[in-house]
Order: structure tokens, then sequence, then C-alpha cells
């Protein structure tokens, strides 16, 4: 059932009158004003970023850069007029922003994600049916058995031998151990099961915002340190986040219509067939997949697999999340496993000729530019890898998808060397190879303008657009 205003606000009152977070009067009133926001319209420029989302309840418990706009999503059901029974896929779903929307109107979804730690957070992210009492209980216990744990001389006591370098960097002794406590605490804590990764998604949007070096996305860097950012004290930052989460939570429960929509997420690959996913069922699939940019999506939650102990070392991120991703970035490449291979597959040939011919043109001239750049990225093979795995994921969408329906992809361009690849366009021209029947592009906003002054870099202009394909 959900909670009436009124009793949001009385759980909200007495949540803040016994919070350890000290907080003034005018602080709180500012947060109101932020988690009850006046919707205003955006630019659809911002529709690619994740900007938007790092102010809207329940998105911001974790600040996902390789996310989208969750006002795209709004905007879309609205636009195809999906209501209470429709279906909505994500094959991409990250954190989870095109099914919190759904949910949070009423219509079913499902999502597929194939980080690890990413899906956890998407699933969290997910879970509103706490009992608010009890939710607030644990809450209140966690951070008061942490703060007695550091008050009675806790900090000297944390065994710090098996904490990765790269995170003790990111933090002063004191506040590494802070965090530890937390940790620590969260794990111990008698709770109903679901509860603890409420406590511990807290714990991970406070590892960012705790640090004085360089943790912000989408590179760590641990021995950089801001001077005009203060290290903030770990358990602070933590009772404020589970305070601001469940704010977020009681508002969300008491203004969704989510009461009767399915939500299901599935921990496995886009490229695959996914049975329980019935054919003809999807009446919208609407995703943000991988740039083809070289942006290595295990490394950007390096900070926090480490800290959890799900990885030690750049082997067991490889092996724990980075094989399981499609392929968009020359981190995944072991390039001998490629040797005296057709790199691009023959079901991109199949589907579109020109567009194979055009990437085999492309990807040699990668190979030719390669050998002269001081990196030596394999590009050609990230290319080819790129348009492999799309082609999969293409096929596994129209399987889904219903007649005459739409499967929306925020995407953008890429210039690897300075050789200019249309991703949009490619990846239109295969879907009618597979047997949608049309594509349009519609440009968002321009890229890459904030790298203008390196001299490194291509000078290529490169886009953001929507790609809209119809099966």
């Amino acid at each position: 059932m959900q909670l009436k205003d009124r009793n949001m606000h009385k759980y909200i009152s007495r949540y803040k009158k016994s919070s350890l977070v000290k907080e003034s009067f005018g602080d709180y009133r500012k947060r109101q004003k932020e988690l009850f926001p006046k919707i205003k319209s955006i630019s659809s420029e911002e529709y690619g970023t994740f900007k938007e989302s790092l102010r809207a309840p329940i998105h911001r418990w974790f600040k996902y850069p390789a996310g989208f706009s969750y006002r795209l999503i709004e905007e879309k059901i609205k636009e195809y007029g999906l209501k209470k029974g429709s279906w909505i896929l994500d094959p991409f779903v990250g954190s989870g922003t095109t099914s919190i929307v759904a949910k949070f109107k009423g219509i079913h979804s499902i999502g597929i994600e194939a980080h690890p730690f990413v899906y956890e957070v998407a699933k969290t992210k997910l879970y509103w049916e706490y009992d608010i009492n009890i939710l607030d209980k644990v809450i209140r216990k966690a951070c008061t058995v942490a703060k007695n744990s550091i008050l009675n001389g806790g900090l000297a006591k944390v065994n710090m031998s098996s904490i990765p370098e790269l995170v003790k960097k990111c933090y002063s002794t004191e506040n590494l151990a802070r965090l530890l406590i937390i940790k620590q605490t969260i794990a111990d804590i008698d709770c109903p099961t679901g509860y603890r990764a409420f406590l511990n998604l807290a714990l991970t949007d406070t590892l960012r915002n705790s640090s004085k070096a360089a943790t912000g996305w989408p590179y760590i860097g641990p021995t950089k340190f801001h001077e005009k950012k203060v290290e903030r004290d770990a358990l602070e930052e933590f009772c404020k986040q589970t305070q601001n989460m469940l704010e977020d939570l009681m508002w969300v429960r008491s203004h969704s219509q989510s009461d009767g929509a399915i939500t299901k997420l599935i921990f496995g690959d886009a490229r695959s067939c996914h049975p329980e996913i019935k054919d003809k069922s999807i009446d919208l699939a609407l995703t943000s997949p991988p740039y083809l940019n070289n942006y290595d999506y295990a490394d950007r939650t390096r900070l926090e697999t480490y800290f959890f102990g799900i990885a030690k070392t750049w082997r067991d991120i490889t092996e724990a999340i980075r094989d399981r991703l499609m392929m968009s970035a020359t981190t995944q490449i072991r390039r001998s496993d490629f040797d005296d291979m057709v790199l691009v597959s023959k079901e991109v040939n199949e589907a579109s000729p020109h567009v194979y011919k055009e990437l085999i043109r492309k990807i040699e001239s990668l190979k030719y530019i390669r050998p002269k750049k001081g990196g030596k990225k394999s590009y050609d093979i990230m290319v080819a890898g790129y348009f492999n795995d799309m082609v999969k994921v293409l096929k596994e969408v129209s399987r889904v998808l219903k007649k005459d329906h739409d499967f929306i992809l925020v995407l953008g361009d890429s210039a690897p060397y300075g050789v200019y690849i249309p991703t949009d366009e490619y990846l239109g021209k295969l879907a009618l190879g597979l047997g949608y029947s049309r594509f349009r592009i519609t440009p968002l906003r321009v890229r890459g303008e904030k790298w203008a002054h390196n001299p490194q870099r291509h000078k290529v202009p490169l886009k953001e657009a929507i790609l809209t394909i119809t099966y």
C-alpha cells in the first residue's frame, strides 16, 4: 500500500530528529526543494546525458555517467501512448533508468545488464517495497553502531592489509577506516533480506563523495587531489545519503503508479536469446548501448569493485566483468586472439554488404595507422567487434518486438585515429537487412568540443543522436 503524503512527512520529520546528521534548517529546506523539484522542460540535447538524473529521486542513488536522461524515457512513453499493460525493453539497462521510469508510470518493463556490479545497483534502485518503519530502524541502527565503534577506538583496530593500493590512495587512513567500519557494520547488522543492499548502495555513493582525491568520472586519479575539494567525514556522508535515499523512496511511493507494474531484471547478455522474453511481446525497446568511443565500463567501477572485494586486480576485473561485456573498448582486446581472422562477421555481411565493405575499408585504414601511433590501440578490432555484437542485439530485439513497433537507441558516432565511423547510419542500414522496415536519425548534440584544445585528438566533428528503427 502506498504511503500518503502526511505519513511520508511524518517519517521524514521523525527520521530527521533522530538522525546523526547535523543539518541546518536552511540546508534541510534546500534538500526538500531538490527532492520535490518543479518539472521544467529540458533541451533534447540533454537526453543523452545523466545530468537531469543527478537531481531526480531514485535515479541519483548511483551517479552513473554512462547513463542517459530519465526525461527521454518519460517523453517516449508519452509519445508512444504506453499505458498499464504495455511492455518496454532496455537491452542495456545499466543502473536502471528505463525500468525506474516504467515502474513509476505503472508500465511493465524488462531490463538486461551484463555488468554484475551495475546489475546489483539497478536491482536495489528498483526495490521500493520496504516496510518503512523497519527500514527507518535499520538505517538509524547502522549509523549508531558505526558511530559507537568509531568513538570507542574502532579506527585503530581496522585491518587494511588486504585493501588494494588504489583504494588506499583515495582516502586518508582515518577516513578509509571509517568506510571500512561502515562496511563491516552493514555486513553484521541484523535486518531482513534486501535492506542490506539499500545500506550498501548508500555506502557506494559515499565512496566518491567522501574522498578528496580525483574520484570523479570517468577515470579515478588516486594521486591527484583537488585543492578546493575537502575530504568529507565518511560516516556523516553515509548517514546523509541514507536519509536522502529514504526520503526519495517515500516520495516515489507516494507519487508513483507502480501498483501492478511488473519489473524484470535479467543478469545477462543483450547479444543472447533470453527465452523468458516471449516473441513479439514488447511494445517499445529503448536503450543507450555502449558508444564506440573506447569507454571501458569495467574500469569505471574499479573503485567500487575494489572496495567491496569483488575484484583486487586488473585481471580480476577482466575475468569478472570486462569479458562479459560487448566490445566497445580496446582494453577488452588481446590482439593475439585475432591473428589471421576476418574481423567483420558474416552476419554483418549478410545484413548489409555495403556496410560490410565500408567497415572493411575503414578497418584497413586503422590497421595502417595503428603502428604509427604511440598507444598502438587496437581500434581496428574494436570497431569490427562492436558491429559484430550489435548485429546480434538487433536480431534479438527484432524477435521480441511487436510488428510495426520501434527500437530507439541513443548513440554517439566516433572517429578513432581520425577515421570516421557513422555508428547510427551503419546500425540503421544493418537493421534494414535484418528485417526492420525503416530507420531515422535525429541529431541531439555536438560531441567532443571540450577536447578541441588537445593537439593529439582528431578534428572530426562528432554528434550524439537518436536512432529509431521500426520492425
